[in-house]
């Protein structure tokens, strides 16, 4: 599900399409360390789909070992990129300087897989593209940008290659949203592909049909009848921005009170502005336009980029929000937030994601009575709430949704970007409902698409 890379050789053109950090388990992440299999000489181009960085990650380690061709994606993505890349640059040289304090590397001097400096060095190679308007990376090679949903700026690719004899439509879904978010559009049916890769993230999982709306605003008004003040961890591209839209919403209906809402996360802020940026990028072009007031611009939000406007937030006591990363609780901002609210019974942490196992926030939705913070066991007295119905990834029925919109079978389809259950589940039912050939792909597999075109 994560180090998403395809590369693919035309013979005498060899491409990437994305550039992924391997994430999660140790054995995963180790992959990163590896030398890329193939000589990066030979490789001419890197197409990205958006700028997660199970699709981005792996590009200041790529160009670190000598790459340097162009990184084609959309105006948005590049700009997220930048974020994210140098974000995980410094993340990387921290925690190379935290195993070298604390002794607990194997490495004697361990060393970041890449630092902020690297990921700067990437950069200068992004070379962005309108959606819908094909562009040539070779000439016999163009590229076309489809709205995916997902995050902002994401893009499902259809690369056309054209032979002696005949053309090729080769599809990469990249990660698909919702068809009825709020604020991003709905995946682009594509009507045909010879080959296609389609994720499976949640090829397994139909998403309960709820009302994240009503559920934010029962959460929230439940924790302010008992006086209290929300701590909503969320990630800062995407989860933030929705949720922000929720709360204003609910606000301008009347749902909720119209109470101080803070967005302490200087990545979710920097992010925010891009929605702003790339309006056409999104759904929300005519709310922005108002002039009052709109979701990431209203009289009740209050942006928070310094460390001290953060920390004056640990004495705040009544009814406010507190927007701050990270997600699952593992770190940022939003730690000393819940390390000095959470033993308070009047308030309420709201998780608006997917918890994993072992994290922080897994183990507070669990009921775990007390929490390790900065060293330090805190009590877990406030409210635990988990809303539904707020991911940005398609489930089983939207991803057979945007499958049945080809009007012909592909040759093959790839499933890819999941594990185990997810993509077998949805190969199952590819090959059950639709009659499709799929193939579940093996680590650095290799297929024969064509034999001549």
């Amino acid at each position: 599900m994560t180090g998403s890379k395809y590369l693919i050789d035309t013979g005498d053109f060899e491409f990437l399409v994305d550039c992924g950090l391997f994430q999660g388990r140790r054995e995963l992440r180790e992959r990163n360390w590896d030398k890329f299999p193939m000589p990066l000489d030979q490789m001419e181009a890197v197409i990205l789909t958006h700028a997660h960085l199970d699709h981005i990650g792996y590009l200041p380690r790529l160009v670190k070992q000598g790459f340097n061709g162009p990184i084609y994606c959309t105006e948005a993505t590049a700009e997220l990129a930048k974020i994210l890349l140098l974000d995980s640059g410094k993340l990387q040289e921290e925690e190379a300087e935290y195993a070298r304090k604390k002794g607990y590397s194997r490495h004697e001097n361990p060393q970041p897989l890449y630092t902020a400096e690297d990921a700067e060095a990437v950069f200068p190679l992004f070379v962005t593209q309108d959606f819908e308007k094909p562009f040539s990376i070779h000439p016999k090679i163009t590229v076309t940008y489809y709205h995916a949903g997902h995050i902002l700026g994401a893009a499902i690719v259809k690369v056309l290659i054209e032979g002696n004899t005949q053309k090729k439509r080769l599809v990469f879904s990249g990660d698909l949203g919702r068809f009825h978010d709020p604020i991003l559009y709905p995946p682009t049916l594509i009507p045909k592909a010879d080959i296609l890769w389609i994720e499976s993230t949640y090829g397994d999982r139909i998403a309960t049909k709820s009302r994240p709306g009503e559920e934010l605003a029962a959460a929230i008004t439940d924790t302010f009848d008992r006086g209290g003040l929300v701590i909503i961890p969320s990630f800062a591209v995407g989860r933030t921005q929705l949720v922000m839209y929720h709360i204003f919403q609910l606000m301008q209906k009347g749902k909720i009170p119209k109470v101080p809402v803070f967005v302490d996360s200087p990545m979710g802020i920097n992010a925010t502005e891009l929605y702003i940026k790339f309006r056409n990028d999104h759904q929300l072009s005519a709310v922005l336009e108002e002039e009052d007031a709109h979701p990431f611009d209203h009289p009740q939000l209050k942006y928070y980029r310094k460390q001290e406007d953060s920390k004056s937030l640990n004495e705040f006591r009544g009814n406010a929000i507190i927007i701050s990363a990270s997600g699952m609780a593992t770190g940022g901002r939003v730690l000393h937030h819940l390390y000095h609210h959470l033993p308070n019974p009047k308030n309420g942490v709201i998780f608006v994601g997917f918890q994993a196992e072992g994290t922080r926030g897994r183990r507070l939705i669990e009921g775990e009575k007390f929490i390790t913070i900065y060293g330090n066991q805190v009590p877990n007295e406030a409210k635990i709430y988990q809303i539904d119905g707020l991911s940005a990834h398609a489930d089983q029925e939207e991803l057979m949704e945007w499958a049945e919109g080809f009007t012909e079978s592909p040759k093959i389809t790839f499933i890819v970007h999941g594990e185990g259950k997810n993509s077998e589940e949805l190969a199952h039912k590819l090959d059950f409902e639709l009659g499709w050939r799929t193939i579940i792909p093996n680590y650095l597999e290799s297929v024969l698409l064509f034999e001549n075109i």
